[in-house]
């Protein structure tokens, strides 16, 4: 690793010592981050955006990476900022974070050199701001990221199995900044240096903030104490928010409001461009001497755009990155390509050129007007919003560019596509099949029963099904042997094992294989939290079974690994338990059925828990698992 008494490097890093500080001749900061993410400076990473962000507006910034949250010293290092102290969890919520979907403790930490564990405290933000309050009497305390961004309103929490009050009213913080948070924090620390308090922060979009009296001409949700322990009016209140578009948010907290002001404005391109065009060290910092997985993973991936119009129920990702594509130009990515070309270790691969869908990017909408009054969760399902421009030539010629570059060999699509958007994008589908496919395409279907599928608010799978003809059609044209990995859900709230069959079945008639099946975790503010919650669709009120058996979630991944030897015995019992013995020589090519484990009808006890779990919350006492 470089030597840390390198002056060159000293200055090339966001300070985060007082020898940095020096470095630059600063004595006092203007604001300090804190992260529980090792210290990366990549506009992947959003703590150091945002740092590189203020420190373009002339601000003095540093960066308290992983700090020990039980040592004060630790928050002291630069000194006390003159300003604010801006909080963030990192890029994951510390909870999914430190967590499995069953509640094991992770044993890897991606964001933490080493990929060591431990770096960072359950419920960060909470802990850091008890940390930041106790080093720095009376300083401005702000908080953001994920974490924050996803519980700012009362949530259910799946950790402690109960609905908690929002992130602010527990980490009492003076101010909550969600969503991406580049605009909203510079209108915070701009009014912050002008003088103004920090109480006086109550107009800024893209904040949140505790009051005593709610304004006039709020939405007004039902308060912490009606949902607490109500599951329908914990669903109302979910569909409530979702629906009122751009107007300011209340939810009564005991005596107290917590006030949601309206989202800030998708970014202009321009602006967007110049964030990615800040001068980065695209490395981790110099003082660590282990690699940072996370890092290694993106390190030479290119972001195109932000924000995502799917509106899949179990994603977080609009509900934090904002429900518009926000796409930088095709200039700007071209010039980020050629930077990593000109890195010494670069060998010529692009690893992605995407974002949360790599072809969302170039989408745009018809009417402004349109979008600010819509209370449609999803622009793409059940049907493709007549608003949304999908029909664009923009992420093909991205991606033409692209391998135009100099010493550019490959350039791959990693972060994954949505093929009910490809059917209109020919000239996209093309140019990914010809250039940009290695040996394997992942996509995410999630799963591929019809009904589960409507819960999960993704499109069919006759959809899917169609892609994976127009693939392999496309390897046989081009005589090419590439194959197509699925990433499917188990235990997704609505999934019974029937679904799981299917899905098998369906799998099964495609010669389609899963490298891994990913675990439903319920995280903080998502629509799929809610109905594993509650057991309810918040929009239409109907039922949601939820699968909280330990063997049927056994049951629901063996059948999606069908093709694994070791998947066979929980398939049989699944199957028996389903009274569909007779698809077990379709799926596994023969082989006698175990003797039964319990009752022979489909997914009843779970069924029956879900009905006593709606039937307690009405009555106003919380169902238990």
């Amino acid at each position: 690793m470089n030597d840390r008494s390198d002056s060159h490097q000293l200055t090339t890093f966001i300070p985060t010592s007082r020898a940095e500080m020096t470095a630059r001749g600063w004595t006092e900061l203007d604001v300090l981050f804190v992260s529980g993410d090792a210290y990366v400076d990549h506009p992947s990473f959003g703590i150091p955006l945002l740092a590189r962000w203020l420190e373009s507006l002339g601000y003095r910034v540093g960066i308290v990476a992983q700090p020990d949250w039980r040592c004060a010293d630790d928050f002291l290092v630069m000194g006390r900022p003159r300003l604010c102290v801006a909080i963030s969890s990192g890029a994951m919520d510390s909870m999914v974070n430190h967590y499995t979907a069953a509640r094991k403790k992770r044993r890897d930490d991606a964001y933490t050199p080493g990929g060591q564990s431990g770096a960072r405290p359950n419920r960060a933000v909470i802990a850091y701001t008890a940390a930041v309050r106790g080093a720095f009497k009376g300083l401005p305390v702000i908080i953001g990221g994920i974490e924050a961004s996803l519980r700012r309103l009362a949530h259910y929490d799946y950790w402690s199995d109960q609905v908690r009050r929002s992130i602010l009213v527990d980490s009492k913080a003076d101010l909550l900044v969600y969503g991406m948070g580049e605009q909203a924090l510079e209108a915070v620390v701009r009014r912050l240096a002008g003088g103004e308090p920090v109480t006086g922060l109550t107009d800024i979009r893209g904040t949140a903030y505790l009051t005593n009296s709610a304004p006039a001409d709020a939405e007004v949700l039902p308060a912490f104490s009606a949902l607490e322990n109500d599951v329908t009016v914990y669903a109302q209140a979910f569909a409530q928010a979702e629906q009122v578009g751009e107007k300011t948010l209340v939810q009564p907290h005991g005596k107290r409001f917590v006030v949601v002001n309206p989202p800030t404005p998708p970014m202009k391109e321009g602006v967007l461009d110049a964030l990615y065009q800040l001068p980065f060290a695209r490395r981790p910092h110099f003082s660590y001497q282990q690699p940072i997985p996370a890092f290694e993973q993106i390190r030479w991936s290119v972001t195109s755009h932000r924000g995502c119009q799917g509106g899949c129920a179990f994603c977080a990702i609009a509900r934090h990155q904002g429900r518009r594509v926000q796409s930088r130009s095709e200039e700007s990515v071209v010039a980020e390509v050629k930077q990593l070309q000109r890195d010494p270790e670069f060998r010529g691969t692009i690893s992605d050129v995407g974002g949360p869908t790599a072809n969302m990017y170039g989408i745009e909408v018809h009417e402004d007007r349109r979008c600010r009054e819509c209370s449609r969760t999803s622009c793409l399902v059940p049907t493709i919003c007549r608003n949304l421009n999908v029909r664009t030539s923009r992420g093909a010629q991205l991606l033409k560019q692209v391998r135009q570059v100099e010493g550019v060999k490959h350039v791959f699509v990693a972060s994954g596509v949505r093929y009910d958007l490809l059917e209109q994008q020919k000239d996209y589908l093309n140019a990914l099949l010809e250039h940009h496919v290695g040996g394997l395409l992942k996509v995410a279907p999630e799963a591929l029963s019809d009904r589960l599928l409507a819960v999960m608010r993704k499109p069919p799978a006759a959809l899917f099904g169609r892609f994976v003809e127009t693939f392999r059609a496309d390897n046989r044209r081009r005589g090419k042997r590439r194959g197509i990995v699925p990433y499917l859900m188990a235990g997704h709230p609505g999934s019974t094992l029937e679904d799981m069959i299917d899905t098998a079945l369906f799998l099964r008639r495609f010669n389609l294989r899963v490298e891994q099946v990913q675990e439903f975790t319920p995280t903080p503010g998502t629509l799929a939290t809610c109905m594993y919650h509650t057991g309810i669709d918040p929009f239409s009120g109907d039922a949601v079974e939820v699968c909280h058996s330990e063997r049927q979630r056994r049951w629901q991944k063996a059948l999606l690994l069908y093709h694994l030897p070791a998947s066979r015995k929980p398939i049989l019992e699944a199957l028996h338990f389903c009274g569909r013995d007779h698809d077990a020589a379709t799926l596994l090519g023969g082989g006698k059925p175990p003797a039964p484990e319990g009752k022979g009808r489909t997914g009843r006890p779970a069924e029956a828990a879900s009905r006593r779990r709606r039937t307690a919350g009405r009555r106003g006492v919380p169902g238990r698992r």
